[in-house]
Protein backbone atom coordinates (compact mmCIF):
# COMPACT_ATOMS: atom_id res chain seq x y z
CA UNK A 1 0.00 0.00 0.00
CA UNK A 2 2.96 2.27 0.97
CA UNK A 3 4.65 1.49 -2.14
CA UNK A 4 1.39 2.11 -4.45
CA UNK A 5 0.98 5.78 -2.28
CA UNK A 6 4.77 6.72 -3.17
CA UNK A 7 4.39 5.84 -7.09
CA UNK A 8 1.11 8.19 -6.84
CA UNK A 9 2.64 10.84 -5.29
CA UNK A 10 5.38 10.36 -7.70
CA UNK A 11 3.28 10.59 -10.87
CA UNK A 12 1.92 13.45 -9.34
CA UNK A 13 4.95 15.18 -9.24
CA UNK A 14 5.92 14.76 -12.78
CA UNK A 15 2.65 15.47 -13.34
CA UNK A 16 2.94 19.19 -11.84
CA UNK A 17 6.46 19.63 -13.87
CA UNK A 18 4.70 18.44 -16.98
CA UNK A 19 1.69 21.21 -16.54
CA UNK A 20 4.24 24.29 -15.52
CA UNK A 21 6.42 23.20 -18.08
CA UNK A 22 3.25 23.63 -20.86
CA UNK A 23 2.39 26.89 -19.01
CA UNK A 24 5.24 28.07 -19.60
CA UNK A 25 5.92 27.71 -22.78
CA UNK A 26 2.27 28.58 -23.82
CA UNK A 27 2.68 31.97 -21.79
CA UNK A 28 6.24 32.85 -23.71
CA UNK A 29 4.16 32.25 -26.97
CA UNK A 30 1.33 34.35 -25.21
CA UNK A 31 3.66 36.84 -23.97
CA UNK A 32 5.29 37.11 -27.50
CA UNK A 33 1.88 38.01 -29.11
CA UNK A 34 0.91 40.80 -26.75
CA UNK A 35 3.98 42.75 -27.52
CA UNK A 36 3.52 42.26 -31.07
CA UNK A 37 -0.12 43.97 -30.53
CA UNK A 38 1.03 47.15 -28.28
CA UNK A 39 1.02 50.26 -29.75
CA UNK A 40 4.38 51.68 -31.16
CA UNK A 41 5.24 55.69 -30.60
CA UNK A 42 3.13 56.10 -34.47
CA UNK A 43 0.12 54.39 -32.58
CA UNK A 44 0.20 51.09 -34.66
CA UNK A 45 1.20 47.60 -33.55
CA UNK A 46 3.61 45.16 -35.69
CA UNK A 47 -0.35 43.31 -36.03
CA UNK A 48 -1.38 46.75 -37.34
CA UNK A 49 1.11 47.17 -40.05
CA UNK A 50 0.90 43.12 -41.03
CA UNK A 51 -2.24 43.90 -41.55
CA UNK A 52 -2.01 47.01 -43.29
CA UNK A 53 1.01 45.74 -45.49
CA UNK A 54 -1.33 42.52 -46.54
CA UNK A 55 -3.90 44.70 -47.48
CA UNK A 56 -2.53 47.32 -49.40
CA UNK A 57 -0.66 44.85 -51.56
CA UNK A 58 -3.60 41.72 -51.68
CA UNK A 59 -4.34 42.93 -55.44
CA UNK A 60 -0.50 42.83 -56.40
CA UNK A 61 -0.42 38.81 -55.98
CA UNK A 62 -0.36 36.22 -58.52
CA UNK A 63 -1.17 32.76 -58.38
CA UNK A 64 2.15 32.44 -59.23
CA UNK A 65 3.80 34.73 -56.26
CA UNK A 66 0.97 32.52 -54.09
CA UNK A 67 2.10 29.10 -54.95
CA UNK A 68 5.76 30.26 -54.04
CA UNK A 69 4.95 31.60 -50.96
CA UNK A 70 3.22 28.62 -49.65
CA UNK A 71 5.95 26.96 -51.10
CA UNK A 72 8.49 28.52 -49.20
CA UNK A 73 6.81 28.23 -45.46
CA UNK A 74 6.09 25.24 -46.09
CA UNK A 75 8.70 23.74 -44.08
CA UNK A 76 7.33 25.43 -41.25
CA UNK A 77 5.57 23.44 -38.42
CA UNK A 78 1.87 23.33 -39.52
CA UNK A 79 1.01 25.17 -35.96
CA UNK A 80 3.12 28.13 -36.71
CA UNK A 81 2.40 28.01 -40.60
CA UNK A 82 -0.32 30.90 -41.08
CA UNK A 83 1.62 32.87 -38.83
CA UNK A 84 5.15 32.58 -40.78
CA UNK A 85 3.11 33.20 -44.11
CA UNK A 86 1.39 36.40 -42.90
CA UNK A 87 4.66 37.61 -41.23
CA UNK A 88 6.59 37.15 -44.97
CA UNK A 89 3.75 38.30 -46.77
CA UNK A 90 3.53 41.24 -44.81
CA UNK A 91 7.14 42.13 -45.31
CA UNK A 92 7.21 41.28 -48.96
CA UNK A 93 4.09 43.99 -49.45
CA UNK A 94 6.49 46.28 -47.25
CA UNK A 95 8.95 46.05 -49.52
CA UNK A 96 6.58 46.25 -52.91
CA UNK A 97 5.46 49.93 -51.76
CA UNK A 98 8.32 50.72 -50.89
CA UNK A 99 9.53 50.29 -54.34
CA UNK A 100 6.85 51.07 -55.83
CA UNK A 101 6.23 47.58 -57.62
CA UNK A 102 2.99 46.76 -59.09
CA UNK A 103 2.56 43.31 -59.14
CA UNK A 104 4.31 40.80 -56.27
CA UNK A 105 7.28 39.45 -58.18
CA UNK A 106 9.63 36.76 -57.11
CA UNK A 107 12.57 38.78 -56.70
CA UNK A 108 10.23 40.71 -54.29
CA UNK A 109 9.37 37.49 -52.40
CA UNK A 110 12.32 36.41 -52.62
CA UNK A 111 13.81 39.83 -50.89
CA UNK A 112 11.08 39.50 -48.14
CA UNK A 113 11.64 35.90 -47.63
CA UNK A 114 15.23 36.53 -46.55
CA UNK A 115 14.13 39.64 -44.72
CA UNK A 116 11.32 38.78 -42.96
CA UNK A 117 13.23 35.56 -41.77
CA UNK A 118 15.08 35.82 -37.95
CA UNK A 119 19.21 35.85 -38.88
CA UNK A 120 19.31 32.77 -36.59
CA UNK A 121 17.52 30.36 -39.59
CA UNK A 122 19.26 31.91 -42.17
CA UNK A 123 21.69 28.47 -42.64
CA UNK A 124 18.09 26.73 -42.84
CA UNK A 125 16.63 29.11 -45.28
CA UNK A 126 19.48 28.65 -47.68
CA UNK A 127 19.06 24.93 -47.97
CA UNK A 128 15.17 25.71 -48.51
CA UNK A 129 16.35 27.94 -51.42
CA UNK A 130 19.02 25.76 -52.98
CA UNK A 131 16.87 23.02 -52.51
CA UNK A 132 13.83 24.56 -54.28
CA UNK A 133 16.82 25.59 -56.66
CA UNK A 134 16.28 29.89 -56.02
CA UNK A 135 19.27 31.63 -57.00
CA UNK A 136 19.65 33.63 -53.59
CA UNK A 137 23.23 35.60 -54.56
CA UNK A 138 21.79 38.80 -55.29
CA UNK A 139 19.93 38.74 -51.69
CA UNK A 140 23.12 37.55 -50.15
CA UNK A 141 23.71 41.59 -48.37
CA UNK A 142 20.02 41.05 -47.21
CA UNK A 143 21.30 37.56 -45.66
CA UNK A 144 24.16 39.48 -44.07
CA UNK A 145 21.99 42.40 -42.26
CA UNK A 146 19.94 42.20 -39.17
CA UNK A 147 16.59 42.19 -39.27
Amino acid sequence: MNEMSTGFSLFIVGWTFVLVGLMAIGGYFMFRKFLKSMPKKDGKSDLDWQDYYIDKTRAMWTEDGLVLLNELVDPVPQLFRDVARRSIAAKIGQIALEEKATVITTDLIVKGYIVATPKRDHKWLIAHLQSKQIDYTPYEKYLNAEG
